[in-house]
């Protein structure tokens, strides 16, 4: 298959367009496709072979001599002749002349074109009838044409129009232009009602314009938010920093959030560690302080889909959710988790120097005690109930406060509070992103394509 892809790489301006036969003693390629498996590279020959009338058709090696003894030939070294005999033999060749008819490009002849506009009005009652009309808008010129504005007025013809929109998109002279370009050079020369919209359903009913040209459209679907975890560290967000100078045997950091306060932890690892040794410091640092989650999101990294991890996450009765692949978006939170995680070490460094693992400790206790505008608080009070003791900033803790009836009430409006705060914040999100893209609905039998990139 690979050759077939090579000779039509190579002799495209001769074969696009037309019908192509492919012999071959190769049997099991005739039936390529109507193979149910295909691996990456098949695909992507199958989309290449897909702009050509293809046939492949077996033909035993025996009947093939031709080709056979081509792809056999050996060049051999070209032996010393004489000057004589050469000049002889070169003196035998005749010149001709070959037919000058153009190779690999067919264009609609104008001259036939008009003509067949012209049969096409001649036939067209309700048009002739309006270029008689005194102070009509149609014009007709000396050889018998009907123009409107000095252009020529195409009747309702649909196989005239097509064969105009598809001389005006996918000749060689056009090479697929875009429906407002497209629609600029028609509209100069021809004249029918409907053709911007003609012109629009045309370009975006073209499969080569869908499979080369990049998009330049809004995102496709609305924007999707995840449900409301009904109490702390019930959900749960994970993510990896990679890339990290090695501090102290470590390079990577191991950020995990609850998404309903907003609370972080910073986990100093190794990126080599396996997904036993993140078993072991998750029940160290997460399940020690906060009990066993509910669901977990993160992305497709080779440690979470590994059967260790889902294994012992199924254990604990812990559902873990998988993000799209290639759609970070699907984790925005733990990614803007890092965001920050990465400039609060950034200026560590820079004000006090050190190694970053020496500053993750305090990294993590600035973020939770900082303001989240999502929840309206900070993470620490929307954990503990108040905000944690700064040198700065200090609480005292009355005797009122310790009362158990009444933590325990503070603690559920606080819980309601956070809920109505995200479910706000959810909305002005959804709203903001939903400006900027479109929906997005499929039937059943619809016909899709996929990008190979992300496969």
């Amino acid at each position: 298959m690979a050759a077939v892809v090579f000779a039509l790489n190579i002799w495209r301006s001769y074969l696009y367009g037309g019908k192509v036969q492919v012999f071959t003693d190769h049997k099991r390629l005739k039936y390529i496709f109507t193979q149910p498996e295909l691996n990456l590279r098949q695909r992507r020959w199958m989309e290449l072979v897909a702009d050509y009338d293809l046939e492949i058709a077996y033909h035993p090696g025996k009947a093939n001599l031709v080709a056979d003894a081509l792809s056999r030939k050996r060049v051999a070294l070209v032996r010393k002749r004489e000057v004589d005999s050469l000049v002889s033999e070169i003196s035998t060749l005749r010149l001709c002349v070959v037919s000058q008819e153009p190779l690999g490009l067919e264009a609609v002849n104008h001259a036939d074109l008009l003509s067949r506009v012209r049969l096409a009005q001649e036939k067209d009652e309700r048009l002739i009838h309006a270029s008689r009309e005194a102070g009509s808008e149609y014009q007709v010129s000396a050889n018998g044409t009907i123009l409107v504005s000095g252009r020529v007025c195409v009747p309702l013809d649909e196989g005239l129009r097509r064969e105009i929109l598809s001389e005006a998109h996918a000749s060689m002279f056009s090479i697929h232009p875009g429906a407002t370009k497209m629609y600029r050079d028609l509209k100069r020369y021809y004249h029918w009602v409907g053709m911007k919209k003609d012109v629009a359903n045309w370009v975006a009913a073209c499969n080569v314009c869908q499979l080369v040209k990049a998009e330049h459209q809004v995102p496709s679907g609305m924007l999707q938010s995840l449900p409301i975890p009904k109490w702390k560290w019930d959900m749960i967000t994970m993510d990896f920093v990679v890339g990290l100078p090695i501090s102290r045997t470590m390079d990577a950091i191991w950020v995990i959030v609850d998404r309903l306060t907003k609370c972080a932890r910073f986990l100093a690892i190794k990126k080599t560690d396996g997904s036993a040794v993140l078993a072991r410091k998750y029940v160290q640092e997460i399940v020690r302080l906060y009990g066993v989650s509910v669901s977990i999101v993160s992305d497709r990294d080779p440690k979470f889909t590994s059967e260790f991890w889902n294994a012992f996450q199924k254990e604990m009765g812990t559902r873990v959710h998988m993000s799209t692949a290639y759609h970070p978006q699907t984790d925005g939170q733990s990614e803007m988790t890092i965001h920050t995680l990465e400039d609060l070490l950034r200026m560590c460094v820079l004000d006090w120097g050190g190694h970053w693992v020496d500053h993750l400790s305090l990294v993590e206790f600035a973020y939770n005690n900082s303001y989240q505008a999502s929840i309206g608080m900070a993470p620490y009070e929307a954990l503990y109930g108040r905000p944690c003791r700064t040198p700065l900033c200090w609480t005292q803790v009355g005797e009122r406060s310790t009362l158990g009836a009444s933590f325990v009430q503070e603690t559920t409006e606080k819980i309601r509070v956070l809920k109505l705060n995200m479910r706000e914040a959810q909305d002005r999100q959804k709203s903001y992103a939903d400006r900027r893209r479109k929906e997005l609905e499929f039937e059943v039998g619809d016909r899709v394509y996929l990008k190979m990139a992300l496969l």
